[in-house]
């Protein structure tokens, strides 16, 4: 019997740029065992040139890329997610979806880089600074023992990775 693939959903307001970084990583980094997907609750229509930008010089296939409404993933025949998390503090306090399945959910809150304002270097560097720290928390949530762990231990361990690294930046 073959491990199970986990969906994974990343919500942000925009889904142009956090949320589209963070599916981006965890289909790169947890790829036999996760399937990642993005969406907004007001998404812009358009991915942030600078996260297409930052993905590609990174040397992901970018081809996935698109800015969707989180309602794609409420309705009926969308995956059924068994994670989703909230990349932005403005998704984090609104009302989402009942997302069918009853998934685990956490809130991994990063600065905006689009909001960034200054000169063209200061704003790649927010962007690359929102890889550096989505990377971080996705790697260490890709390790977690899923089999191992009762849904208790687990939703400790995901509340974890986002109030841990937000500390640390």
């Amino acid at each position: 019997m073959s491990d199970p693939i986990y969906n994974v959903l990343f919500l942000c307001t925009g889904n142009s740029a956090r949320s589209i970084i963070a599916e981006a990583i965890i289909n790169r980094v947890g790829a036999r065992k996760f399937k990642g997907y993005s969406a907004g609750s007001h998404p812009k229509g358009t991915v942030h040139p600078y996260t297409l930008q930052l993905l590609k010089g990174l040397n992901y296939d970018i081809s996935f890329a698109r800015s969707k409404d989180w309602e794609e993933f409420a309705k009926p025949g969308a995956p059924q997610m068994d994670f989703v998390f909230t990349v932005c503090d403005d998704a984090a306090n609104e009302s989402c979806p009942i997302w069918p399945g009853q998934p685990m959910t956490a809130h991994w809150g990063v600065p905006d880089p689009a909001a960034v304002e200054g000169s063209e270097a200061e704003k790649r560097l927010a962007f690359a600074d929102t890889y550096r720290m989505l990377n971080n928390r996705i790697s260490i949530f890709v390790s977690l023992p899923m089999n191992k762990l009762d849904n208790l231990a687990l939703q400790t361990s995901l509340d974890e990775i986002g109030r841990d690294l937000r500390k640390a930046g």
